[in-house]
């Protein structure tokens, strides 16, 4: 068995889509592409079989993928392009409607977290994570925060569904899987990481994770304790910003460990359907001892509506014969 999952707790709180086929995949070659970086697509080597990774996650086995030329964005969305959105539709998100979402025991001040214990808002099994009520992505710590400071920040306590329709207003759509992989290996093949094999090339922090003793204390040593900005840290071989680490990232599939297996190889989507969307990239919680998921070929999942405080998303489009 894989390593367990820090990251993403969560669980169907409304029964919706899960266990169904969802909206379908659709190409999208029309909008802005500002903020976008076109990628070429081809074949290109999907997977690992890395002893460091998951076989149960099913990230093997190293595969010939091809995609077809695609836009991604250069950058997660950020909470002031969330802000933009939510100004511009009066959308409510998820956590919203549900009034909670997932914290992290050490973004919470010491009578927050006494407050909680005494209402029982742990969870169970990942104690260092909190149900926090008025938790949102406007409120990312609970009902007393805000976002100054936070702007450049990529968004967070957003659900799948909450992801969809940012994209739709923004005219995008969110990016497969397969996309994903390819976008983060940044034009490399077979390596660990976005940007080689090596963790800390020349000792230098290439991306946000969890350092120190998961899940008390986290040293901060590549200057974050929660999520950095959007554009911290040197891009990979694409120009693309946090590949791996900060926070998770929606992609469009449904989630299964052995659909790859049999299923299509050229501009894959995923199954039909499923209970589970997949998340891609890592978090600023991943660490070695619990949880290396900031690998390029390391996965995870998580219901549609659920949202944490390290789940974010980034978009995707088709290319045109003008693009």
């Amino acid at each position: 068995m894989g390593k367990a999952n820090c990251c993403t707790p969560g669980g169907k709180r409304c029964g919706c889509e899960g266990g169904q086929r969802g909206k379908p995949f659709e190409r999208i070659r029309s909008g802005s592409t500002d903020g976008m970086v076109r990628l070429d697509g081809g074949v290109f080597l999907m997977g690992t079989e890395d002893g460091a990774g998951y076989p149960d996650d099913g990230e093997g086995p190293v595969r010939e993928v091809t995609l077809d030329p695609f836009f991604i964005d250069q950058c997660a969305v950020s909470n002031g392009d969330f802000s933009t959105f939510i100004d511009a539709t009066g959308y409510e998100t998820d956590a919203q409607k549900f009034n909670s979402s997932y914290v992290f025991h050490l973004l919470l001040s010491p009578s927050q977290k006494r407050t909680l214990d005494l209402l029982g808002r742990s969870v169970l099994g990942l104690e260092w994570w909190y149900n926090v009520e008025g938790a949102d992505w406007a409120h990312p710590f609970g009902p007393e925060s805000g976002l100054e400071g936070l702007e450049k920040h990529p968004v967070v306590h957003v659900s799948y569904r909450d992801a969809l329709a940012y994209c739709e207003w923004a005219g995008k759509r969110l990016p497969t899987e397969a996309e994903v992989e390819y976008a983060a290996r940044g034009g490399l093949a077979g390596k660990r990481y976005a940007w080689g094999d090596e963790l800390m090339p020349g000792g230098k922090h290439r991306c946000n994770i969890f350092q120190g003793k998961f899940p008390d204390y986290n040293s901060g040593e590549d200057g974050y304790i929660g999520t950095a900005p959007v554009d911290a840290y040197e891009p990979n071989g694409f120009g693309l910003y946090n590949m791996a680490g900060n926070v998770w990232e929606w992609v469009f599939d449904w989630w299964s460990p052995d659909y790859h297996l049999h299923g299509p190889r050229v501009n894959p989507t995923g199954p039909e359907s499923g209970e589970r969307r997949g998340n891609r990239g890592g978090s600023y919680l991943c660490h070695d001892s619990y949880c290396n998921r900031y690998r390029v070929a390391a996965r995870t999942s998580n219901t549609p509506d659920s949202s944490t405080g390290n789940l974010g998303f980034r978009c995707a489009r088709d290319v045109t014969r003008e693009t």
